[in-house]
């Protein structure tokens, strides 16, 4: 495959403003949808919500294995406050670098993904089985487009989930979950000036279950790829005015689990610890998802990229989730994330990738399928 076509098509991807919100997807969606088809896929442009749309693409085999799907996501991370060096959109290559939002997260995997579909197909009459582009829509809004697959049952019949998001170009086999929650806590209205105790307040009594919540012990042993589970607060809310005591606080926490933990038991937990007199609502809840390093497939991903750098792939974790959080066990897939965007780089200023990253990537993706396919 020639380098330059896996960076131009990066390039053109990086060009397309998808950052959710509010993702107007359907764009970028359509560009690629079209390319696959000129390229001799048989591609599917699904909108499933106004401005959001899927594209699910095929290379059709004999189909005495099981389907590969090579998964992406279209849309971005917002910019952030923080003024940038370079334009978010410009896809400028500077020693090596390319620059932009999505640089790393994730369209330089799918760059590379589509790039080594198309090599696959051009360059074989008939594969064994199926490779299946799943390129989604909505990833950062509780992956919106994942959900949109399952629900159509569009990858029944696969074999093994490849995903491209941010990992140094490393082999990572488990990703923790994510279990999002809304505390709420309760007061009395009040003036003030009369003298109100905390126990009037929502807020404080907020403010007392927050600090107890820095000493959550959540009885998990930590993983040995994905460490401990964790908590943190993202959003808080509460009051009306500044002169009257608030009747009711609300915090939103985000909790990243480990495989083996019940979000059930995770709630009751909080209450046990934080009080009972507090409301806990589920937000949403991606489970945990991890691939033995002794499975068939994750055995290809390993001596793939040991073969690539030359030195033993070490299997790693992440504490993201992604669209392998309802895929994998929607089809019952053993899944891998391999992408050359750079573990941390996601949401950054001047987020970027390195091109040879990329290129690399396309071969993995390439000898990969080959190798799961005729195996």
């Amino acid at each position: 495959m020639a380098s330059s076509d896996v960076i131009d098509l990066l390039r053109a991807l990086v060009r397309q403003d998808t950052r959710d919100p509010p993702g107007r997807e359907v764009g970028i969606a359509s560009f690629v949808h079209e390319r696959l088809r000129d390229a001799g896929f048989e591609s599917e442009l699904d909108e499933f919500a106004p401005g959001r749309a899927n594209v699910v693409a095929r290379i059709r085999g004999r189909g005495s294995r099981p389907a590969i799907v090579f998964s992406a996501h279209f849309d971005t991370v917002p910019l952030g406050k923080e003024a940038w060096t370079r334009d978010p959109f410009g896809a400028e290559i500077v020693d090596g670098a390319l620059y932009g939002r999505g640089a790393a997260d994730m369209k330089s995997g799918m760059a590379a993904m589509i790039v080594a579909a198309e090599c696959l197909c051009h360059e074989s009459e008939c594969l064994p089985g199926d490779l299946v582009l799943a390129l989604t829509a909505g990833e950062s809004s509780n992956c919106l487009g994942a959900r949109r697959l399952a629900e159509t049952g569009a990858l029944t019949g696969a074999g093994a989930l490849l995903v491209s998001e941010p990992t140094s170009m490393d082999v990572v086999l488990a990703e923790k979950g994510a279990l999002w929650l809304r505390l709420i806590a309760y007061g009395r209205s009040g003036h003030p000036s009369e003298g109100a105790d905390g126990d009037q307040s929502a807020i404080e009594r907020m403010m007392d279950a927050l600090a107890s919540l820095r000493g959550f012990d959540f009885h998990a042993r930590t993983h040995p790829l994905l460490g401990p589970p964790t908590v943190s607060v993202g959003r808080i809310e509460g009051g009306i005015v500044v002169n009257l005591t608030p009747d009711r606080c609300e915090a939103e926490i985000d909790v990243r689990t480990l495989p083996g933990m019940v979000p059930e038991a995770i709630e009751n937990n909080l209450l046990s610890c934080l009080g009972r007199d507090l409301d806990i609502e589920r937000i949403d809840y991606k489970p945990p998802v991890e691939t033995p390093a002794d499975h068939p497939f994750a055995k290809i991903c390993l001596e793939t990229v040991a073969a690539g750098q030359g030195a033993p792939a070490v299997p790693g974790g992440a504490s993201y989730y992604s669209d392998a959080a309802v895929l994998a066990p929607a089809f019952d897939l053993p899944m891998v994330i391999i992408g050359p965007g750079r573990l941390g780089m996601s949401g950054q200023t001047d987020e970027h990738v390195m091109t040879a990253d990329v290129i690399r990537a396309a071969s993995f993706y390439r000898r990969i399928a080959l190798d799961w396919l005729e195996a």
